[in-house]
């Protein structure tokens, strides 16, 4: 992030070998900015929306080969009409930036709080627009997964029965929390993925980042319900041999 004049300008990229017309990264955006939300924002004409206040509000698209990008009209989040929204194709993927915006929050409080989210749901929804092929990697097995899921288990109910004897449920669920996030976001690899020769990867071959390694840890339970791997659709991940 880049801070001057009270304005930011933010950029986030993610790889990509297949190019994107501008036309589609334009339609792209506001489908599925709903999906990565989890219905949460939801686009109405060219304005975003939690509920009924209006998040952020754009001018007409301008759309070019490559590249569709939006002016910043104002809504509940920008303090003064200005800067520029795009989001455009490069030879080795794709790249949204906020150039020129003016947030109400002060810059601390933004740095701290919108500015996260804007980067997971940029990120989230660069990823969709990217697909998931190719591939990053040979998929793992789903045999594999189970046992390193299991052996991740197990590693952490013998640490939460150390820690916390007499709120082991409690202390459960706060290191397993602890322990898949610092995994999945600094190297992909819990001990069972180690053990089994397996990683997390964001879809387009990256680490997933933190934001996305929590999104996947809350949809863990959905994809245990429905029996499959809606953790990974929704956060934009993949499992991977090696």
């Amino acid at each position: 992030m880049q801070w001057s004049g009270g304005r930011v300008a933010v950029e986030d990229r993610v790889a990509a070998s297949t190019a994107v017309s501008g036309g589609v990264l334009r339609d792209s955006f506001f489908e599925s900015i709903s999906a990565v939300t989890l219905g949460l924002i939801q686009p109405r004409g060219e304005a975003l929306f939690l509920g009924r206040l209006e998040l952020l509000r754009f001018g007409p698209a301008e759309v070019e080969t490559d590249q569709v990008i939006w002016a910043i009209e104002g809504g509940l989040l920008a303090a003064a009409p200005g800067g520029r929204f795009g989001i455009q194709s490069l030879d080795d993927g794709l790249v949204a930036r906020v150039d020129g915006y003016q947030p109400r929050l002060p810059l601390a409080i933004y740095a701290l709080t919108q500015l996260p989210v804007h980067h997971l749901v940029l990120r989230l929804q660069l990823l969709r627009a990217r697909g998931r092929r190719p591939a990053p990697g040979v998929p793992a097995e789903p045999a594999t997964r189970l046992a390193a899921g299991a052996i991740d288990v197990a590693l952490c109910a013998g640490l939460a029965a150390v820690v916390g004897r007499k709120h082991r449920l409690t202390a459960f669920l706060g290191v397993a929390a602890g322990y898949h996030l610092a995994c999945w976001s600094l190297s992909g690899r819990t001990i069972g993925g180690l053990v089994m020769r397996q990683r997390v990867v964001a879809v387009d071959g990256s680490r997933p980042s933190l934001g996305q390694a929590l999104v996947r840890l809350l949809m863990m339970p959905m994809a245990v319900a429905r029996l499959r791997g809606v953790h990974d659709e929704i956060a934009g991940t993949d499992v991977i041999a090696g």
